[in-house]
């Protein structure tokens, strides 16, 4: 099956789309205190990061231009793949553990503590991608597009630097951990909204 850069593109950002919708459904149903489908939800958003790592690699190859901000999606995803694979894993085993051993705590604590550090170094590179292709929309495009561009890269910045922070600081840094994963969900749907939209406009 050959996919052209234009089908490629439209890929990625319809798996950009399903990957927010997929965090925002599971924040939510952590913020109601609902009985969380975790294994589910961390196997979908694991299947569509191992085909977001192949159509964003694909796209680094095939694009003439923002080559670093295709290669930030594509190995944003290939964390995030590690991450989910972490928590998929590995969470459990430790939590039993730490439970029947309790010297074994702070081990489970720091493979949590691991799994988001991941976390939080891929939503950086989603925010450097959302800066790179934030400003070209801007720099390209008119009215909406314009707008849209600006919007993108502002939230990208905010995205990498409050990421950063709880990277470096721990998730009791000056920046509170939902604020950082909030900002990277953000930028990840208007990233594909540019990309979308750039697509659109040179149809």
């Amino acid at each position: 099956m050959e996919f052209t850069f234009e089908r490629t593109v439209k890929t990625v950002a319809i798996l950009l789309i399903a990957l927010a919708v997929t965090q925002a459904v599971y924040t939510g149903l952590y913020i109601a205190e609902a009985d969380i489908p975790r294994k589910a939800l961390w196997g979908i958003e694991g299947l569509l990061f191992t085909l977001l790592v192949a159509f964003a690699g694909a796209a680094m190859v095939q694009a003439k231009r923002f080559a670093v901000g295709w290669s930030a999606i594509a190995f944003s995803a290939v964390l995030n793949v590690v991450q989910v694979g972490v928590g998929l894993t590995m969470f459990g085993a430790f939590r039993a553990a730490s439970q029947n051993v309790e010297a074994l705590a702070p081990a489970a604590g720091a493979v949590v503590a691991f799994a988001f550090f991941i976390y939080n170094a891929a939503k950086v590179l989603l925010g450097l991608a959302a800066l790179i292709f934030g400003v070209a929309r801007m720099n390209s495009g008119a009215g909406t597009a314009k707008l849209v561009g600006t919007f993108t890269a502002l939230v990208g910045v905010v995205a990498m630097l409050s990421n950063f922070a709880v990277m470096a600081l721990g998730r009791d840094s000056i920046i509170p951990a939902p604020i950082a994963g909030a900002s990277g969900v953000v930028a990840t749907v208007l990233l594909a909204l540019c990309l979308w939209s750039a697509l659109r406009d040179e149809a």
